[in-house]
């Protein structure tokens, strides 16, 4: 493990081939001005276009890439799950590779994550989305509030700054992604909300649509509940003494 490494950027990638050489260009500008030391980690996600060979040339040429690859394809959560237990930083910051997230938003989740907060997650400004997806997740985001007693605004975005200490003991499943917010609320972590752009997807397409997510969305609301009465506190371990 580097020790050295401030910020891990965790990117699942699937099917994205033209959208990664101008995103990490557009990272690696942003966090340049940072100036501390970062890595960048995509998880690929067992793509059927040409996504990996893109991403193992952008490797040879910056020494900050990191390319992990799926056997299987597994889907986000698992891809965000096998960059959590690959990262350096100290901070994790979560992104979609495509390109709709801002990367000029990442120094405002940084200096958001501050005192005793544990994880700062992104409210798109105005959604480059269909009225049909809009509506519906509006529609599901209320539906997971009211079930798991949470008030997240905007569960659908998973541009997010996460201290890797407050991960040691999440959860891992089908979904988790999704609310991992309200996951990190119920072991006792501070988690905000701040504004971010939401950009129009202008290559590739959407992997995620209504079909696809609303009924195991609405199990896992079901599960929030148990989880709820039963997660344990992930803030409980303090300093180990010494005398």
């Amino acid at each position: 493990m580097d020790s050295e490494v401030y910020l891990s950027i965790v990117i699942p990638v699937f099917n994205e081939e033209d959208n990664l050489e101008p995103l990490v260009k557009e990272i690696e500008s942003v966090l340049e001005k940072v100036g501390r030391k970062f890595e960048i980690i995509f998880i690929d996600d067992k793509s059927t276009d040409r996504s990996f060979e893109v991403l193992k040339e952008l490797k040879k040429t910056r020494l900050f890439i990191r390319v992990i690859p799926h056997l299987i394809n597994s889907g986000e959560s698992a891809a965000e799950a096998t960059g959590f237990a690959n990262a350096n930083g100290e901070v994790i910051i979560t992104m979609d590779a495509d390109q709709q997230n801002d990367p000029a938003d990442i120094p405002s989740l940084l200096d958001a994550l501050k005192d005793d907060v544990a994880a700062v997650c992104g409210v798109r400004r105005r959604r480059r989305d269909t009225i049909v997806k809009r509506i519906s997740s509006r529609t599901a985001n209320s539906f997971r509030n009211f079930m798991t007693g949470d008030r997240i605004v905007d569960a659908g975005c998973t541009y997010r700054a996460i201290r890797r200490s407050a991960l040691w003991q999440m959860q891992v499943f089908n979904g988790m992604h999704r609310f991992l917010p309200t996951l990190l609320r119920f072991q006792g972590y501070k988690v905000i909300e701040i504004l971010v752009n939401d950009r129009p997807r202008t290559r590739g397409k959407s992997k995620y649509g209504i079909g696809n997510r609303m009924w195991r969305g609405i199990v896992d609301c079901f599960a929030m509940r148990w989880m709820k009465k039963r997660a344990l506190r992930g803030d409980r371990v303090g300093t180990e003494y010494a005398s």
